[in-house]
Order: structure tokens, then C-alpha cells, then sequence
């Protein structure tokens, strides 16, 4: 049997094919949205669990940037996925002089973030808690103009990690400059960063959405609105909230 190199790419690639589920990719590929047209087309599954996923990553914790980078330009989802919560893993453990060697990775890496759970579980932990103590958050809002559905969804997200630090100026206003937008992806994450918000700060995310939800697509208002009372929900989707 042929021997695989330890702590390499391959060992990671030889790792989740044992835990991989052929049964359950089908599922997999139809949940996101892999067919010709769809905005995962052509993404591979081999359908291992987080779980699995998360202990794979963890046992290879040290594992170099030219072996993530393998993982990373891999056509199979879950390489590319393992690889972000190694990221992660090292982001965490490493004092700020050793995070940004990770942040300045990732971002040169993210045309291989070019899933939904992908940008969701990677953007807030790496580029938004990279840039939580920063004055020039920049970066954020090159992504947003880029007019690339995983880099405006990566500037919103990554937004969640300031959330978290009741900082919320850079979420209103991406939000706001992304109600024109043409996809329901955007639609989503910015309706959920508004719904954040208004867990700490009801009044806050209230006064946006009374200035703009008339001209917001009903998919941001409909998430950003989600936990609001059930007769305030009801007037915002009737239209019957005055700014």
C-alpha cells in the first residue's frame, strides 16, 4: 500500500476520503446549487460532515501554506473547506504579529472561498477579527465593488466580527449600498447582519430599516426583520412603517 506523506495536502485528501459519504453528495451538489447557471456550478462533494471536517483540520494544524495552498486550488469542496478551518485554527492561536501572515493568505486566496458556508465560516473569523482595531478597513469595501458575488458577500460577512463589538457604521453602510443589488445571496447577508445588529441594538438596525426598507428587496427585509415582533413584522412587510 502505498505510503502517504505525513502532514501534506495528501495525507489531509487521504484522511477525508475515508470519511467521505458518496450516498449523500447528490444531496449535497443540489443544496449548493452546482447545475450549469447555478452559482456553485461546477463545485465537487464528497459529502464529509463538519464534525469530521473540523477533526481533520485540527490534526493538521501546522500544516504549511504551500500544503494548504494544494488544498485550496483542490476542485472538491471539502478540501478547500478543511483548509479554511485549518486558517482558522492558526489565526486563533497566533498572537497578532502571527495573524496577519494568515489574513495576507487568505486574501490572496480567495478566489478559493467561492462558496456561501465557505465565505460564512472564514470572512468574520480571519478578515473581520483581523480588522476589528484598525482605522482603515479599506479592504472591506475594495471587496464590496468588486462586482463579485464571494467578495461582496466576504465584505458583508466579515462585518459580523464588528457586530460582535457593537461597532456597526461599516454594516449599515454596505447594507445600504447593497440594496440595489441584483442577487439574493447579497439579499441574504446583508438581511442577516441587520438582524445581527438589532439584537444589540434594536433601535439601531429600526431607524435604517424605517429610512430604507421600502426600497429594500424583500429577502434582505424579510431576514433583517426575522426576529422583530410579530406585529412589527407584519407592518414592515404591509408597508405600513413611517421613516
Amino acid at each position: 500500500m502505498k505510503q502517504v506523506p505525513e502532514n501534506t495536502a495528501e495525507q489531509v485528501k487521504h484522511e477525508l476520503s475515508r470519511f467521505a459519504k458518496p450516498e449523500d453528495a447528490e444531496g449535497k451538489k443540489r443544496f449548493f446549487k452546482t447545475a450549469p447557471g447555478s452559482y456553485g456550478e461546477g463545485d465537487i462533494f464528497i459529502a464529509v460532515s463538519n464534525a469530521d471536517l473540523r477533526k481533520t483540520a485540527r490534526r493538521h494544524i501546522d500544516l504549511s501554506f504551500s500544503e494548504l495552498e494544494k488544498l485550496l486550488s483542490s476542485e472538491i469542496h471539502e478540501h478547500r473547506q478543511t483548509a479554511l478551518f485549518i486558517l482558522m485554527l492558526q489565526f486563533e492561536r497566533g498572537g497578532r504579529e502571527q495573524q496577519k501572515p494568515v489574513y495576507d493568505f487568505y486574501l490572496a486566496h480567495l478566489d478559493a472561498v467561492n462558496n456561501w458556508d465557505l465565505v460564512d465560516l472564514s470572512a468574520h473569523y480571519i478578515i473581520g477579527t483581523f480588522l476589528l482595531d484598525k482605522k482603515d478597513r479599506s479592504v472591506i469595501y475594495r471587496l464590496a465593488g468588486t462586482d463579485d458575488l464571494w467578495r461582496e458577500r466576504i465584505a458583508m460577512v466579515s462585518t459580523f466580527a464588528f457586530i460582535r463589538n457593537m461597532d456597526f457604521a461599516d454594516t449599515l453602510r454596505l447594507a445600504e449600498n447593497f440594496i440595489p443589488h441584483r442577487h439574493d445571496l447579497i439579499h441574504k447577508a446583508a438581511g442577516w447582519m441587520l438582524r445581527e445588529i438589532g439584537k444589540r441594538d434594536f433601535e439601531t438596525e429600526n431607524h435604517f430599516l424605517k429610512k430604507h426598507y421600502r426600497g429594500m428587496p424583500r429577502t434582505m427585509l424579510r431576514y433583517a426583520i426575522e426576529k422583530f415582533p410579530d406585529e412589527l413584522r407584519r407592518k414592515y412587510l404591509n408597508g405600513e412603517i413611517q421613516g
